[in-house]
């Protein structure tokens, strides 16, 4: 074993969509930065924001997101469409 083998990754779905997007994992997120990883406006984050689906922090300078607020958010998203599935 190399080492690289047995090392999991820390936020698996926020690295993979960062992947994705060709976008470096960071430590912080702006609303802005945010909006570019999902592919939405930057009204679109701070709604979700604002109706808690997305947790919002008070961090110094313009962050407002961490790496496992955006995690939390990737894996409420796949339980809420599980559970919606099926109903119009």
């Amino acid at each position: 074993m190399n080492g690289f083998e047995s090392e999991t990754p820390r936020y698996p779905l926020l690295q993979a969509l960062l992947t994705q997007r060709g976008l470096p994992l960071e430590g912080i997120y702006t609303n802005r930065k945010a909006a570019r990883i999902f592919g939405v406006c930057v009204r679109t984050i701070q709604d979700w924001s604002r109706d808690g689906k997305l947790r919002q922090r008070d961090l110094p300078g313009r962050g407002r997101f961490l790496s496992e607020d955006l995690e939390e958010f990737l894996r409420a998203s796949g339980r809420d469409k599980t559970r919606s599935s099926g109903t119009i």
